[in-house]
């Protein structure tokens, strides 16, 4: 029979563990709110809102470099912390269970192995195909180019109106990605509309809030699964899904695609986890380069970098003939755009490894988890990077101290477990804004608020509030004409 005396005793059990936890913390010497030696509550309702990463970063900026944020969860901004837990022993320490809500079809890709030793398995596996020397082959830049073009195509229909480049960018990102996954077979989004809306189910996913409760409450989750349905979709891809099962059963696509690395017989891996494989790769290139793009080109069309776009096209216009990573301020421009808009801004969780470690003067015990955010790390040191909510891509032209800012540099993260992708994304980026910088100014749409740009947080990376950013396109020409008649 029930009785509450034993509801009255579980509780002060509770509250007796709790108040021992939290008054015996080895965590207790870590600077950061008061409440955070009792819950994680107000870290998971921002979560919930897509507001982790600026929460984090206003926690840094009121305690300093390194911050505790949850019971169990430290964060840092430092060089000397980001090396310790990215990149000692090669590739830093153990993943946490965060990336589990990362599986696809039930199977862990490469971006999803916990264990740092199972990802360097599969990494041997994969970088082969995201190394620089395969992405600057022809074959592979010819159809970066190819997509770029097409992308200007658009630009050029829009003139006299305004083009929507969180659709269009991301619809770029898609073509590009899947070009170097499977071509021939890659999607054609920028021209086909049944392709394009495989982008829009990906792009405009909204199954934060569920995929969240899914992970920190699965029991909720499955009794109130359906009701949830309601208030809080979960991911739903079938189009996605469908395209990428099919595509990747292929055994004829290019010598420099992924899928004919992962169809090798000496890796042994069944048809469910090279789809898996593909979709977690697409689903990545589709966002980091988009949102990442779109944030750079927004910046870019501001009143406040006018200059900035200027002197962009001035060297575009005079090395027409120059390679796309051999061009200083473009180079410039947009390791400055991942600087201040990194596509992924948000933490990189790990766990401490056993017996415990020093981070930074503090001792934190075996099971704790750090982490590091790319948004806060390349803003925290204004040593490193004065005025450092300022769009200055100089900073990347000054000789002095570019050693430091280079280790602070986190948009691909550091270390053995870093962005596999970072060749191909730089260049997705360096083609597409010379392609476009070389034809047109760009200008923001009389519509279009700061408050429809600003960051939005998804589970990992990011994008504009309002999911869409409107810009006019201006051609040279007509621009040039049009200021002398001023």
């Amino acid at each position: 029979m029930f009785s509450p005396l034993l509801l009255i005793l579980a509780l002060l059990l509770f509250i007796v563990n709790t108040l021992q936890q939290a008054f015996l913390s080895p965590l207790n010497k870590i600077p950061g709110p008061w409440y955070t030696k009792f819950t994680s509550l107000p870290l998971k309702w921002r979560e919930f809102r897509a507001e982790r990463t600026t929460h984090v970063h206003r926690l840094h900026l009121r305690y300093g470099p390194t911050v505790r944020i949850a019971p169990n969860e430290v964060a840092f901004t430092s060089m000397s912390a980001v090396k310790e837990i990215y990149c000692s022993g090669g590739s830093g320490y153990d993943k946490t269970e965060f990336y589990d809500m990362f599986k696809v079809y039930g199977r862990r890709t490469m971006f999803t192995t916990l264990n740092k030793d199972h990802h360097a398995k599969r990494k041997r596996i994969l970088a082969d195909r995201y190394a620089n020397t395969n992405i600057v082959k022809r074959p592979s830049l010819d159809g970066i180019s190819e997509r770029a073009a097409n992308f200007v195509q658009r630009c050029a229909e829009s003139v006299n109106g305004s083009l929507d480049l969180y659709i269009y960018l991301h619809s770029y990102a898609f073509d590009c990605v899947t070009h170097h996954l499977f071509h021939p077979y890659g999607a054609d989004s920028l021209r086909d509309i049944k392709d394009e809306e495989i982008m829009r189910e990906v792009t405009f996913d909204d199954s934060l809030q569920n995929r969240l409760i899914g992970y920190y409450s699965p029991t909720l989750h499955k009794i109130f699964g359906k009701i949830l349905y309601f208030f809080a979709k979960p991911r739903e891809t079938p189009l996605a899904d469908d395209f990428i099962l099919g595509t990747s059963s292929k055994t004829d696509t290019a010598p420099f695609t992924l899928l004919d690395r992962l169809h090798e017989p000496v890796f042994e891996l069944d048809e469910l986890d090279i789809a898996a494989e593909c979709l977690d790769h697409m689903a990545a290139g589709i966002d980091t380069t988009g949102d990442g793009l779109c944030f750079l080109m927004w910046e870019l069309s501001q009143p406040s970098s006018a200059n900035h776009q200027r002197r962009l096209r001035e060297e575009l216009l005079a090395n027409p003939g120059a390679s796309f990573d051999k061009l200083p301020f473009l180079d410039a421009v947009v390791m400055e755009g991942l600087r201040c808009f990194p596509p992924i801004p948000m933490s990189l969780p790990r766990y401490v490894p056993d017996g415990g470690r020093v981070i930074d003067g503090y001792s934190l015990p075996g099971g704790a988890i750090v982490s590091c955010q790319a948004y806060s790390v390349q803003r925290v040191d204004e040593s490193v990077f004065p005025d450092p909510n300022t769009f200055k891509p100089d900073r990347w032209l000054d000789g002095m101290d570019d050693a430091e800012r280079k280790r602070l540099f986190f948009a691909f993260s550091n270390g053995g477990r870093g962005c596999v992708g970072k060749h191909l994304a730089l260049a997705e980026m360096k083609i597409l804004l010379r392609a476009v910088y070389s034809k047109f100014n760009t200008v923001p749409d009389k519509t279009m608020t700061m408050t429809d740009m600003e960051m939005s947080d998804q589970l990992i990376s990011s994008r504009p509030l309002g999911q869409r950013c409107l810009l006019s396109f201006i051609p040279i020409n007509e621009g040039a004409n049009s200021r002398s008649q001023q």
